[in-house]
């Protein structure tokens, strides 16, 4: 039986949660607390891999803090997991320290656990709750159970744009469409995520480093969509984290050595008519371990993206100006019809210094 309590001590568990956000993946981003006659006597949170999960985090500071566990309630956001990985199972822990009783907010999605840990702490005589705060902590850690379903990640496309849509001048200037504190939120959505893919279009146009640049913040890897194996040896695309290049089989072979003497990991997937198989590529992006992949890309893969259903979420930065002339977001259509246009729903609008984050999320 769960009760207001239970709420209020997972939500600070989910406080916990935050913290591992840019360094628990590929795991989940799990938060804990334990409560014993009432009072949170420790916290924990997942950290890097192959490091301490949430719970054995919280009961290794219950132990420095000199607090007994035993018979006390352990609210985690997450399932405990019950088999060996990187670390041994934190179910097993939970028993041996004779917890009294264990608040989950969901079932842990990955084969290898889907319910396991729980019944591992029942048939230990543990008490157990699952599901308080189930949305909250589905939200929290999104990408992971997208990639646990689906083998793909989250795909988040950010865009930056005047009011009537446009990325760029006709000429191709685009430096600056929005205030800097628009592109600093921008660079804080890369490093929420663990991979960022664009195309061979923006990597030639615009020489990005696709990085964070924030300080104690990782930067994602990158992944380039690129045919023909044309990415430039020197270009910024290939300095910093690893970066993959997904080409074509008939890329230059010459071109393919090269990128990988400079560093880069050389990647071949299918084509189709329209060029490099988009699902495919986002396949392999989810094998690499990636839960949230950040898309800055231009047009034309914004809307082959867009059209094949493959983006879960837009974040779209809008300054307070009119270009007129210029390069859409995204090439879209034509549509002839208005139930052919894409819907999307508003998830949030906040001002950022004098433009505006919109966060929009597919129709359900």
């Amino acid at each position: 039986m769960t009760d207001n309590r239970d709420e209020y001590f997972m939500r600070a568990a989910l406080e916990e949660a935050r913290k591992g956000r840019y360094i628990a993946p590929p795991n989940p981003a799990v938060g804990c607390v334990i409560v014993k006659e009432g009072e949170i006597v420790a916290r924990g949170y997942t950290h890097a891999p192959g490091s301490q999960h949430a719970e054995i985090d919280a009961l290794m500071n219950a132990q420095a803090a000199g607090v007994d566990v035993a018979g006390a309630t352990v609210y985690v956001t997450l399932e405990p997991c019950s088999h060996y990985g990187r670390t041994p199972p934190c179910a097993a822990r939970l028993v041996k320290e004779r917890v009294g009783r264990v608040v989950a907010a969901l079932e842990d999605p990955n084969p290898q656990v889907s319910g396991r840990g729980l019944a591992m702490l029942r048939e230990a005589g543990i008490a157990v709750d699952c599901g308080v705060c189930r949305d909250e902590a589905y939200e929290s850690n999104i990408g992971f159970f997208t990639r646990m379903k689906t083998g793909l990640p989250w795909v988040r496309l950010k865009t930056a744009s005047t009011l009537d849509g446009r990325t760029a001048l006709a000429n191709g200037q685009s430096r600056w469409i929005t205030c800097a504190e628009a592109r600093r939120k921008g660079r804080l959505w890369r490093a929420r995520a663990q991979g960022i893919l664009t195309g061979i279009g923006t990597v030639l146009s615009d020489n990005p480093q696709m990085s964070v640049r924030e300080e104690k913040l990782p930067s994602p890897e990158k992944f380039v969509l690129d045919s023909q194996a044309l990415t430039p040896m020197t270009f910024n695309i290939l300095q910093g984290q690893p970066a993959t290049i997904f080409v074509s089989s008939d890329a230059p072979g010459s071109r393919v050595e090269a990128l990988t003497a400079a560093g880069a990991r050389v990647q071949v997937i299918a084509s189709d008519r329209t060029g490099l198989d988009l699902h495919e590529a986002l396949k392999a992006i989810g094998e690499a371990g990636v839960n949230e992949l950040h898309v800055e890309a231009g047009a034309t893969l914004s809307g082959a993206l867009l059209e094949r259903g493959l983006v879960d979420e837009i974040v779209s930065f809008v300054a307070p100006a009119l270009m007129g002339e210029g390069m859409p977001f995204a090439k879209l259509g034509p549509y002839e019809r208005m139930d052919e246009v894409q819907r999307w729903r508003f998830v949030s609008v906040e001002p950022v210094g004098d433009d505006l984050e919109i966060v929009l999320r597919k129709n359900k």
